[in-house]
């Protein structure tokens, strides 16, 4: 099974499913959605195969394929993933799914064709596939882009309030980050030997100042992705006007591809570069830690408290990554992982109380736990482990993250734990405010606040709970594929772990 294509196939698989569902016609459905929830069920076995196949104690890159695309300028189609790219594929291939049976009714409820909406969920699979398998710059850059427009039609089409508003200005950020992106990939062709090849820029010696401009190129168009602080006020917009199905894919997934960015491109490729922004780029992580969670408290839009946790979360994530130890990236890796999980939960949990009372504010709910207490029940658990409670995945990755900094950055460790404090207050204040106290009376005139989870529902946030639970207990069998790609990462930038110190040893040992 190694010599199998898996990373081509599972790009284009869905791609594939897509054109068969957008063929499909209109006055079909249903049958557009049991085809497209079907074809991502493929999606998933065969990355299910692919994860068992995979070898934590191998090479650093497996499944590599590569195939002409354009000669003369030396671009391939190359494939290959390390235990960061394969822990995302398997986010993609679980949420994906679960997100087709989330949104069974969001496209008619929308008045738009049904198979042209589950027809751009599965471009969108392709996409994101493709940006996390490609090991050629120009072919991450494409997809990079293309991505780009199947979430673009999902928001502007089939999204909520503002939905045109928040999908231009989704799009014209990333455009802006991928036009940083584009002179970046073009300055390492010329400087690289004008090859694409991952492998082959990686052992290109490029001079410090040119390092230093072509990790700024990279490193904006991720930071724009992210998003991190100060490039994040189009989330809230995105996140908020989206499909919940769509927006758990933004959340869950498509940041991820920024955080990912970094790790693959900015740290290897620009060692010297990434030792020597470090400090910013700690600095932003702090302050969209901080300042992302006092707007979310503020917020009376669920959705877009929603969003604004995951900019304090993706702060976490990049204190993470520049924390240059193996523990804090191996957090950070995870950190991602987990958040896809959780913020994927609470994103569909909160669509499903959006789609009942036909409102997204705060305002308009108040002891609707008394009507619907296993949908109340499964909020309040998806807020507990956003707020990384002991316990839930989250969890793990945090604390990670926290210990891996506080060995080399103390002051930093310790500014991030404010954050924990701070997620627990907007974390319990939407609860409490949502589902607990006095019920709204007005809750009670509304029909669909008197149907609690039905069996569709339960199915798509049973595995979701049941893997923030289980990673939460358990997580080895997911550090145990992400500690070697991590340690090679480090090892890239020229960085080591330090060692203990004497005396901790020491105590230790007492």
């Amino acid at each position: 099974m190694s010599n199998f294509p898996f990373l081509s196939v599972l790009t284009v698989a869905p791609l594939v499913g897509a054109l068969i569902v957008a063929l499909l016609p209109r006055r079909s459905p249903e049958l557009a959605k049991q085809v497209a929830f079907g074809w991502s069920l493929l999606v998933l076995v065969l990355s299910v195969i692919m994860w068992i196949t995979f070898q934590a104690d191998g090479d650093r890159f497996q499944f590599r394929e590569s195939y002409a695309w354009i000669p003369n300028w030396g671009v391939n189609f190359t494939f290959a993933a390390d235990g960061i790219a394969l822990v995302m594929l398997m986010l993609i291939a679980i949420l994906v799914p679960l997100v087709i049976l989330a949104s069974w009714h969001d496209a008619e409820s929308s008045k738009r064709s049904v198979p042209v909406y589950f027809a751009l969920l599965l471009v969108l699979e392709c996409t994101m596939i493709g940006v996390f398998a490609a090991a050629d710059v120009f072919l991450f850059y494409v997809f990079f882009e293309v991505m780009l427009v199947p979430m673009y039609f999902l928001i502007g089409s089939y999204g909520g309030h503002q939905r045109q508003y928040a999908a231009v200005k989704f799009f014209l950020y990333s455009l802006v980050g991928g036009l940083f992106m584009l002179a970046a990939v073009i300055g390492l062709w010329v400087v690289g030997g004008k090859t694409f090849d991952w492998q082959a820029l990686s052992q290109v010696d490029i001079s410090t100042g040119t390092a230093r401009w072509l990790f700024l190129g990279f490193f904006l168009a991720f930071a724009i992705k992210a998003p991190f602080f100060p490039f994040h006020t189009w989330l809230p917009d995105a996140g908020g006007a989206a499909p919940a199905g769509a927006a758990a894919l933004l959340v869950g997934v498509l940041d991820k591809v920024g955080t990912f960015g970094i790790l693959r491109y900015c740290l290897p490729l620009f060692p010297e570069a990434s030792r020597w922004f470090a400090p910013w780029a700690l600095a932003l992580g702090l302050i969209g830690i901080i300042y992302a969670a006092l707007l979310a408290v503020g917020q009376n839009d669920l959705k877009r408290l929603v969003s604004y946790t995951s900019i304090a979360h993706f702060g976490f994530i990049g204190v993470g990554i520049f924390a240059f130890t193996t523990q804090a990236g191996t957090g950070a890796v995870l950190y991602m992982l987990n958040h896809g999980l959780a913020t994927g939960l609470l994103f569909l949990v909160v669509g499903m109380l959006i789609a009942r009372r036909g409102s997204a504010l705060i305002s308009d709910f108040g002891g609707a736990g008394k009507l619907v207490p296993l949908l109340a029940g499964v909020l309040f658990f998806a807020g507990l482990a956003s707020l990384a409670l002991p316990g839930t995945a989250p969890f793990v990755s945090e604390f990670l993250v926290l210990i891996g900094t506080f060995t080399t950055n103390k002051p930093v460790a310790v500014i991030a734990t404010v954050g924990i404090i701070l997620a627990a207050a907007y974390v319990l204040w939407m609860v409490q405010r949502t589902t607990q106290g006095t019920l709204n009376p007005a809750l009670t005139e509304v029909d669909g606040m008197r149907r609690d989870l039905s069996l569709r529902e339960k199915v798509v946030v049973a595995p979701l709970i049941a893997l923030i639970v289980l990673l939460g207990f358990y997580p080895k069998p997911v550090t145990d594929v992400i500690n070697p790609a991590v340690r090679a990462t480090m090892q890239d930038v020229g960085k080591t772990d330090p060692a203990p110190e004497v005396g901790s040893v020491q105590e230790a040992a007492k």
